[in-house]
């Protein structure tokens, strides 16, 4: 089966690499990177061990991309109105789109596109920055949670597509656990995404710096609790001790800076459509309000104003 990639950044440059190094066919799509990667090649600086691709299949425009049978999405979702030129090139029409992005939402955008393919959505427990062209550091885990979005984003279970495509990720030693119901696995994703991408933006912080002190602990448990509470009115049955396991998994993990906070350090919009916005409002359609979310929401609004 051959791959397209788009979005070979901290995600889509790790994972693309794995499976290129593995032995498949995969073709990259860049933007400001084409050049450098196209002379001298892709490099993941890694916890388990370098990879250097010298010989990348290197695209600037998805029209000169072959049609793959897999399509790996990893964007920013600000970035996600360019899946309808994207799509229609690098992806058969019955092939399958696998989307790793945060929030809620692209499955859909993407189904609407190309409405006779499997669509997955992929939650990537990664620690990994882009720090340069070409050059992406791996610093800490690397494990997806992937299910299929199934009509109306109803549960679809464990389908063929899904097994299929993480029988392919496990080849190249990607660790992948399917889920049965995306929509709760994506609400389980935001009880970390939305404190810590938030507040490490708003307090200057990096996730040890917020697990490391009594108070912002305390926050992050409210929001998170906060978040709990919408999924679980919008019917994902996540309990209350779900939030005290996150935490417990931050104080593990190495001093990360999550993908808001290097965005915001970088001038970039932020993704706080898909990581806010849009669970406020699925929260809001089922009767619960987010109100410390919204609080969130509005100051990186504003602060993103401020630094653009």
């Amino acid at each position: 089966m051959n791959i397209a990639v788009i979005g070979p950044g901290a995600v889509g440059g790790y994972y693309g690499a794995l499976l290129a190094r593995a032995g498949f066919e995969v073709h990259f799509l860049f933007h400001s990177d084409f050049e450098h990667v196209k002379n001298q090649g892709l490099y993941v600086e890694s916890i388990n061990g370098d990879i250097r691709l010298s010989h990348v299949r290197a695209y600037a425009a998805p029209e000169d991309m072959p049609v793959c049978d897999i399509a790996i999405i990893a964007l920013k979702t600000t970035e996600n109105h360019l899946l309808s030129r994207i799509l229609p090139q690098v992806v058969r029409p019955d092939g399958t789109v696998v989307l790793l992005q945060n929030g809620l939402g692209a499955e859909y955008a993407a189904q609407a596109v190309v409405p006779d393919a499997a669509v997955l959505g992929g939650l990537c427990f990664l620690c990994s920055n882009k720090i340069g062209p070409g050059h992406i550091r791996h610093l800490d885990y690397g494990s997806i949670r992937m299910g299929q979005h199934g009509p109306g984003g109803r549960a679809a279970g464990i389908t063929p597509q899904l097994e299929a495509v993480a029988g392919l990720f496990s080849t190249a030693g990607i660790q992948v656990d399917t889920a049965g119901d995306l929509g709760r696995a994506r609400w389980e994703k935001l009880v970390w995404n939305m404190p810590f991408n938030g507040l490490c933006v708003i307090l200057n912080a990096v996730t040890s710096d917020l697990v490391s002190s009594d108070p912002s602990t305390a926050l992050l448990r409210s929001v998170m609790l906060e978040v709990i509470g919408a999924a679980r009115a919008c019917g994902y049955g996540v309990e209350p001790e779900f939030a005290d396991e996150m935490i417990a998994a931050t104080r593990k993990m190495v001093s990360y800076k999550p993908s808001m906070k290097l965005d915001y350090e970088a001038g970039r919009k932020p993704e706080t459509d898909a990581i806010y916005r849009y669970p406020i409002e699925a929260a809001a359609t089922a009767g619960y309000d987010m109100s410390q979310c919204r609080v969130l929401l509005h100051q990186l609004e504003y602060l993103d104003h401020q630094n653009r």
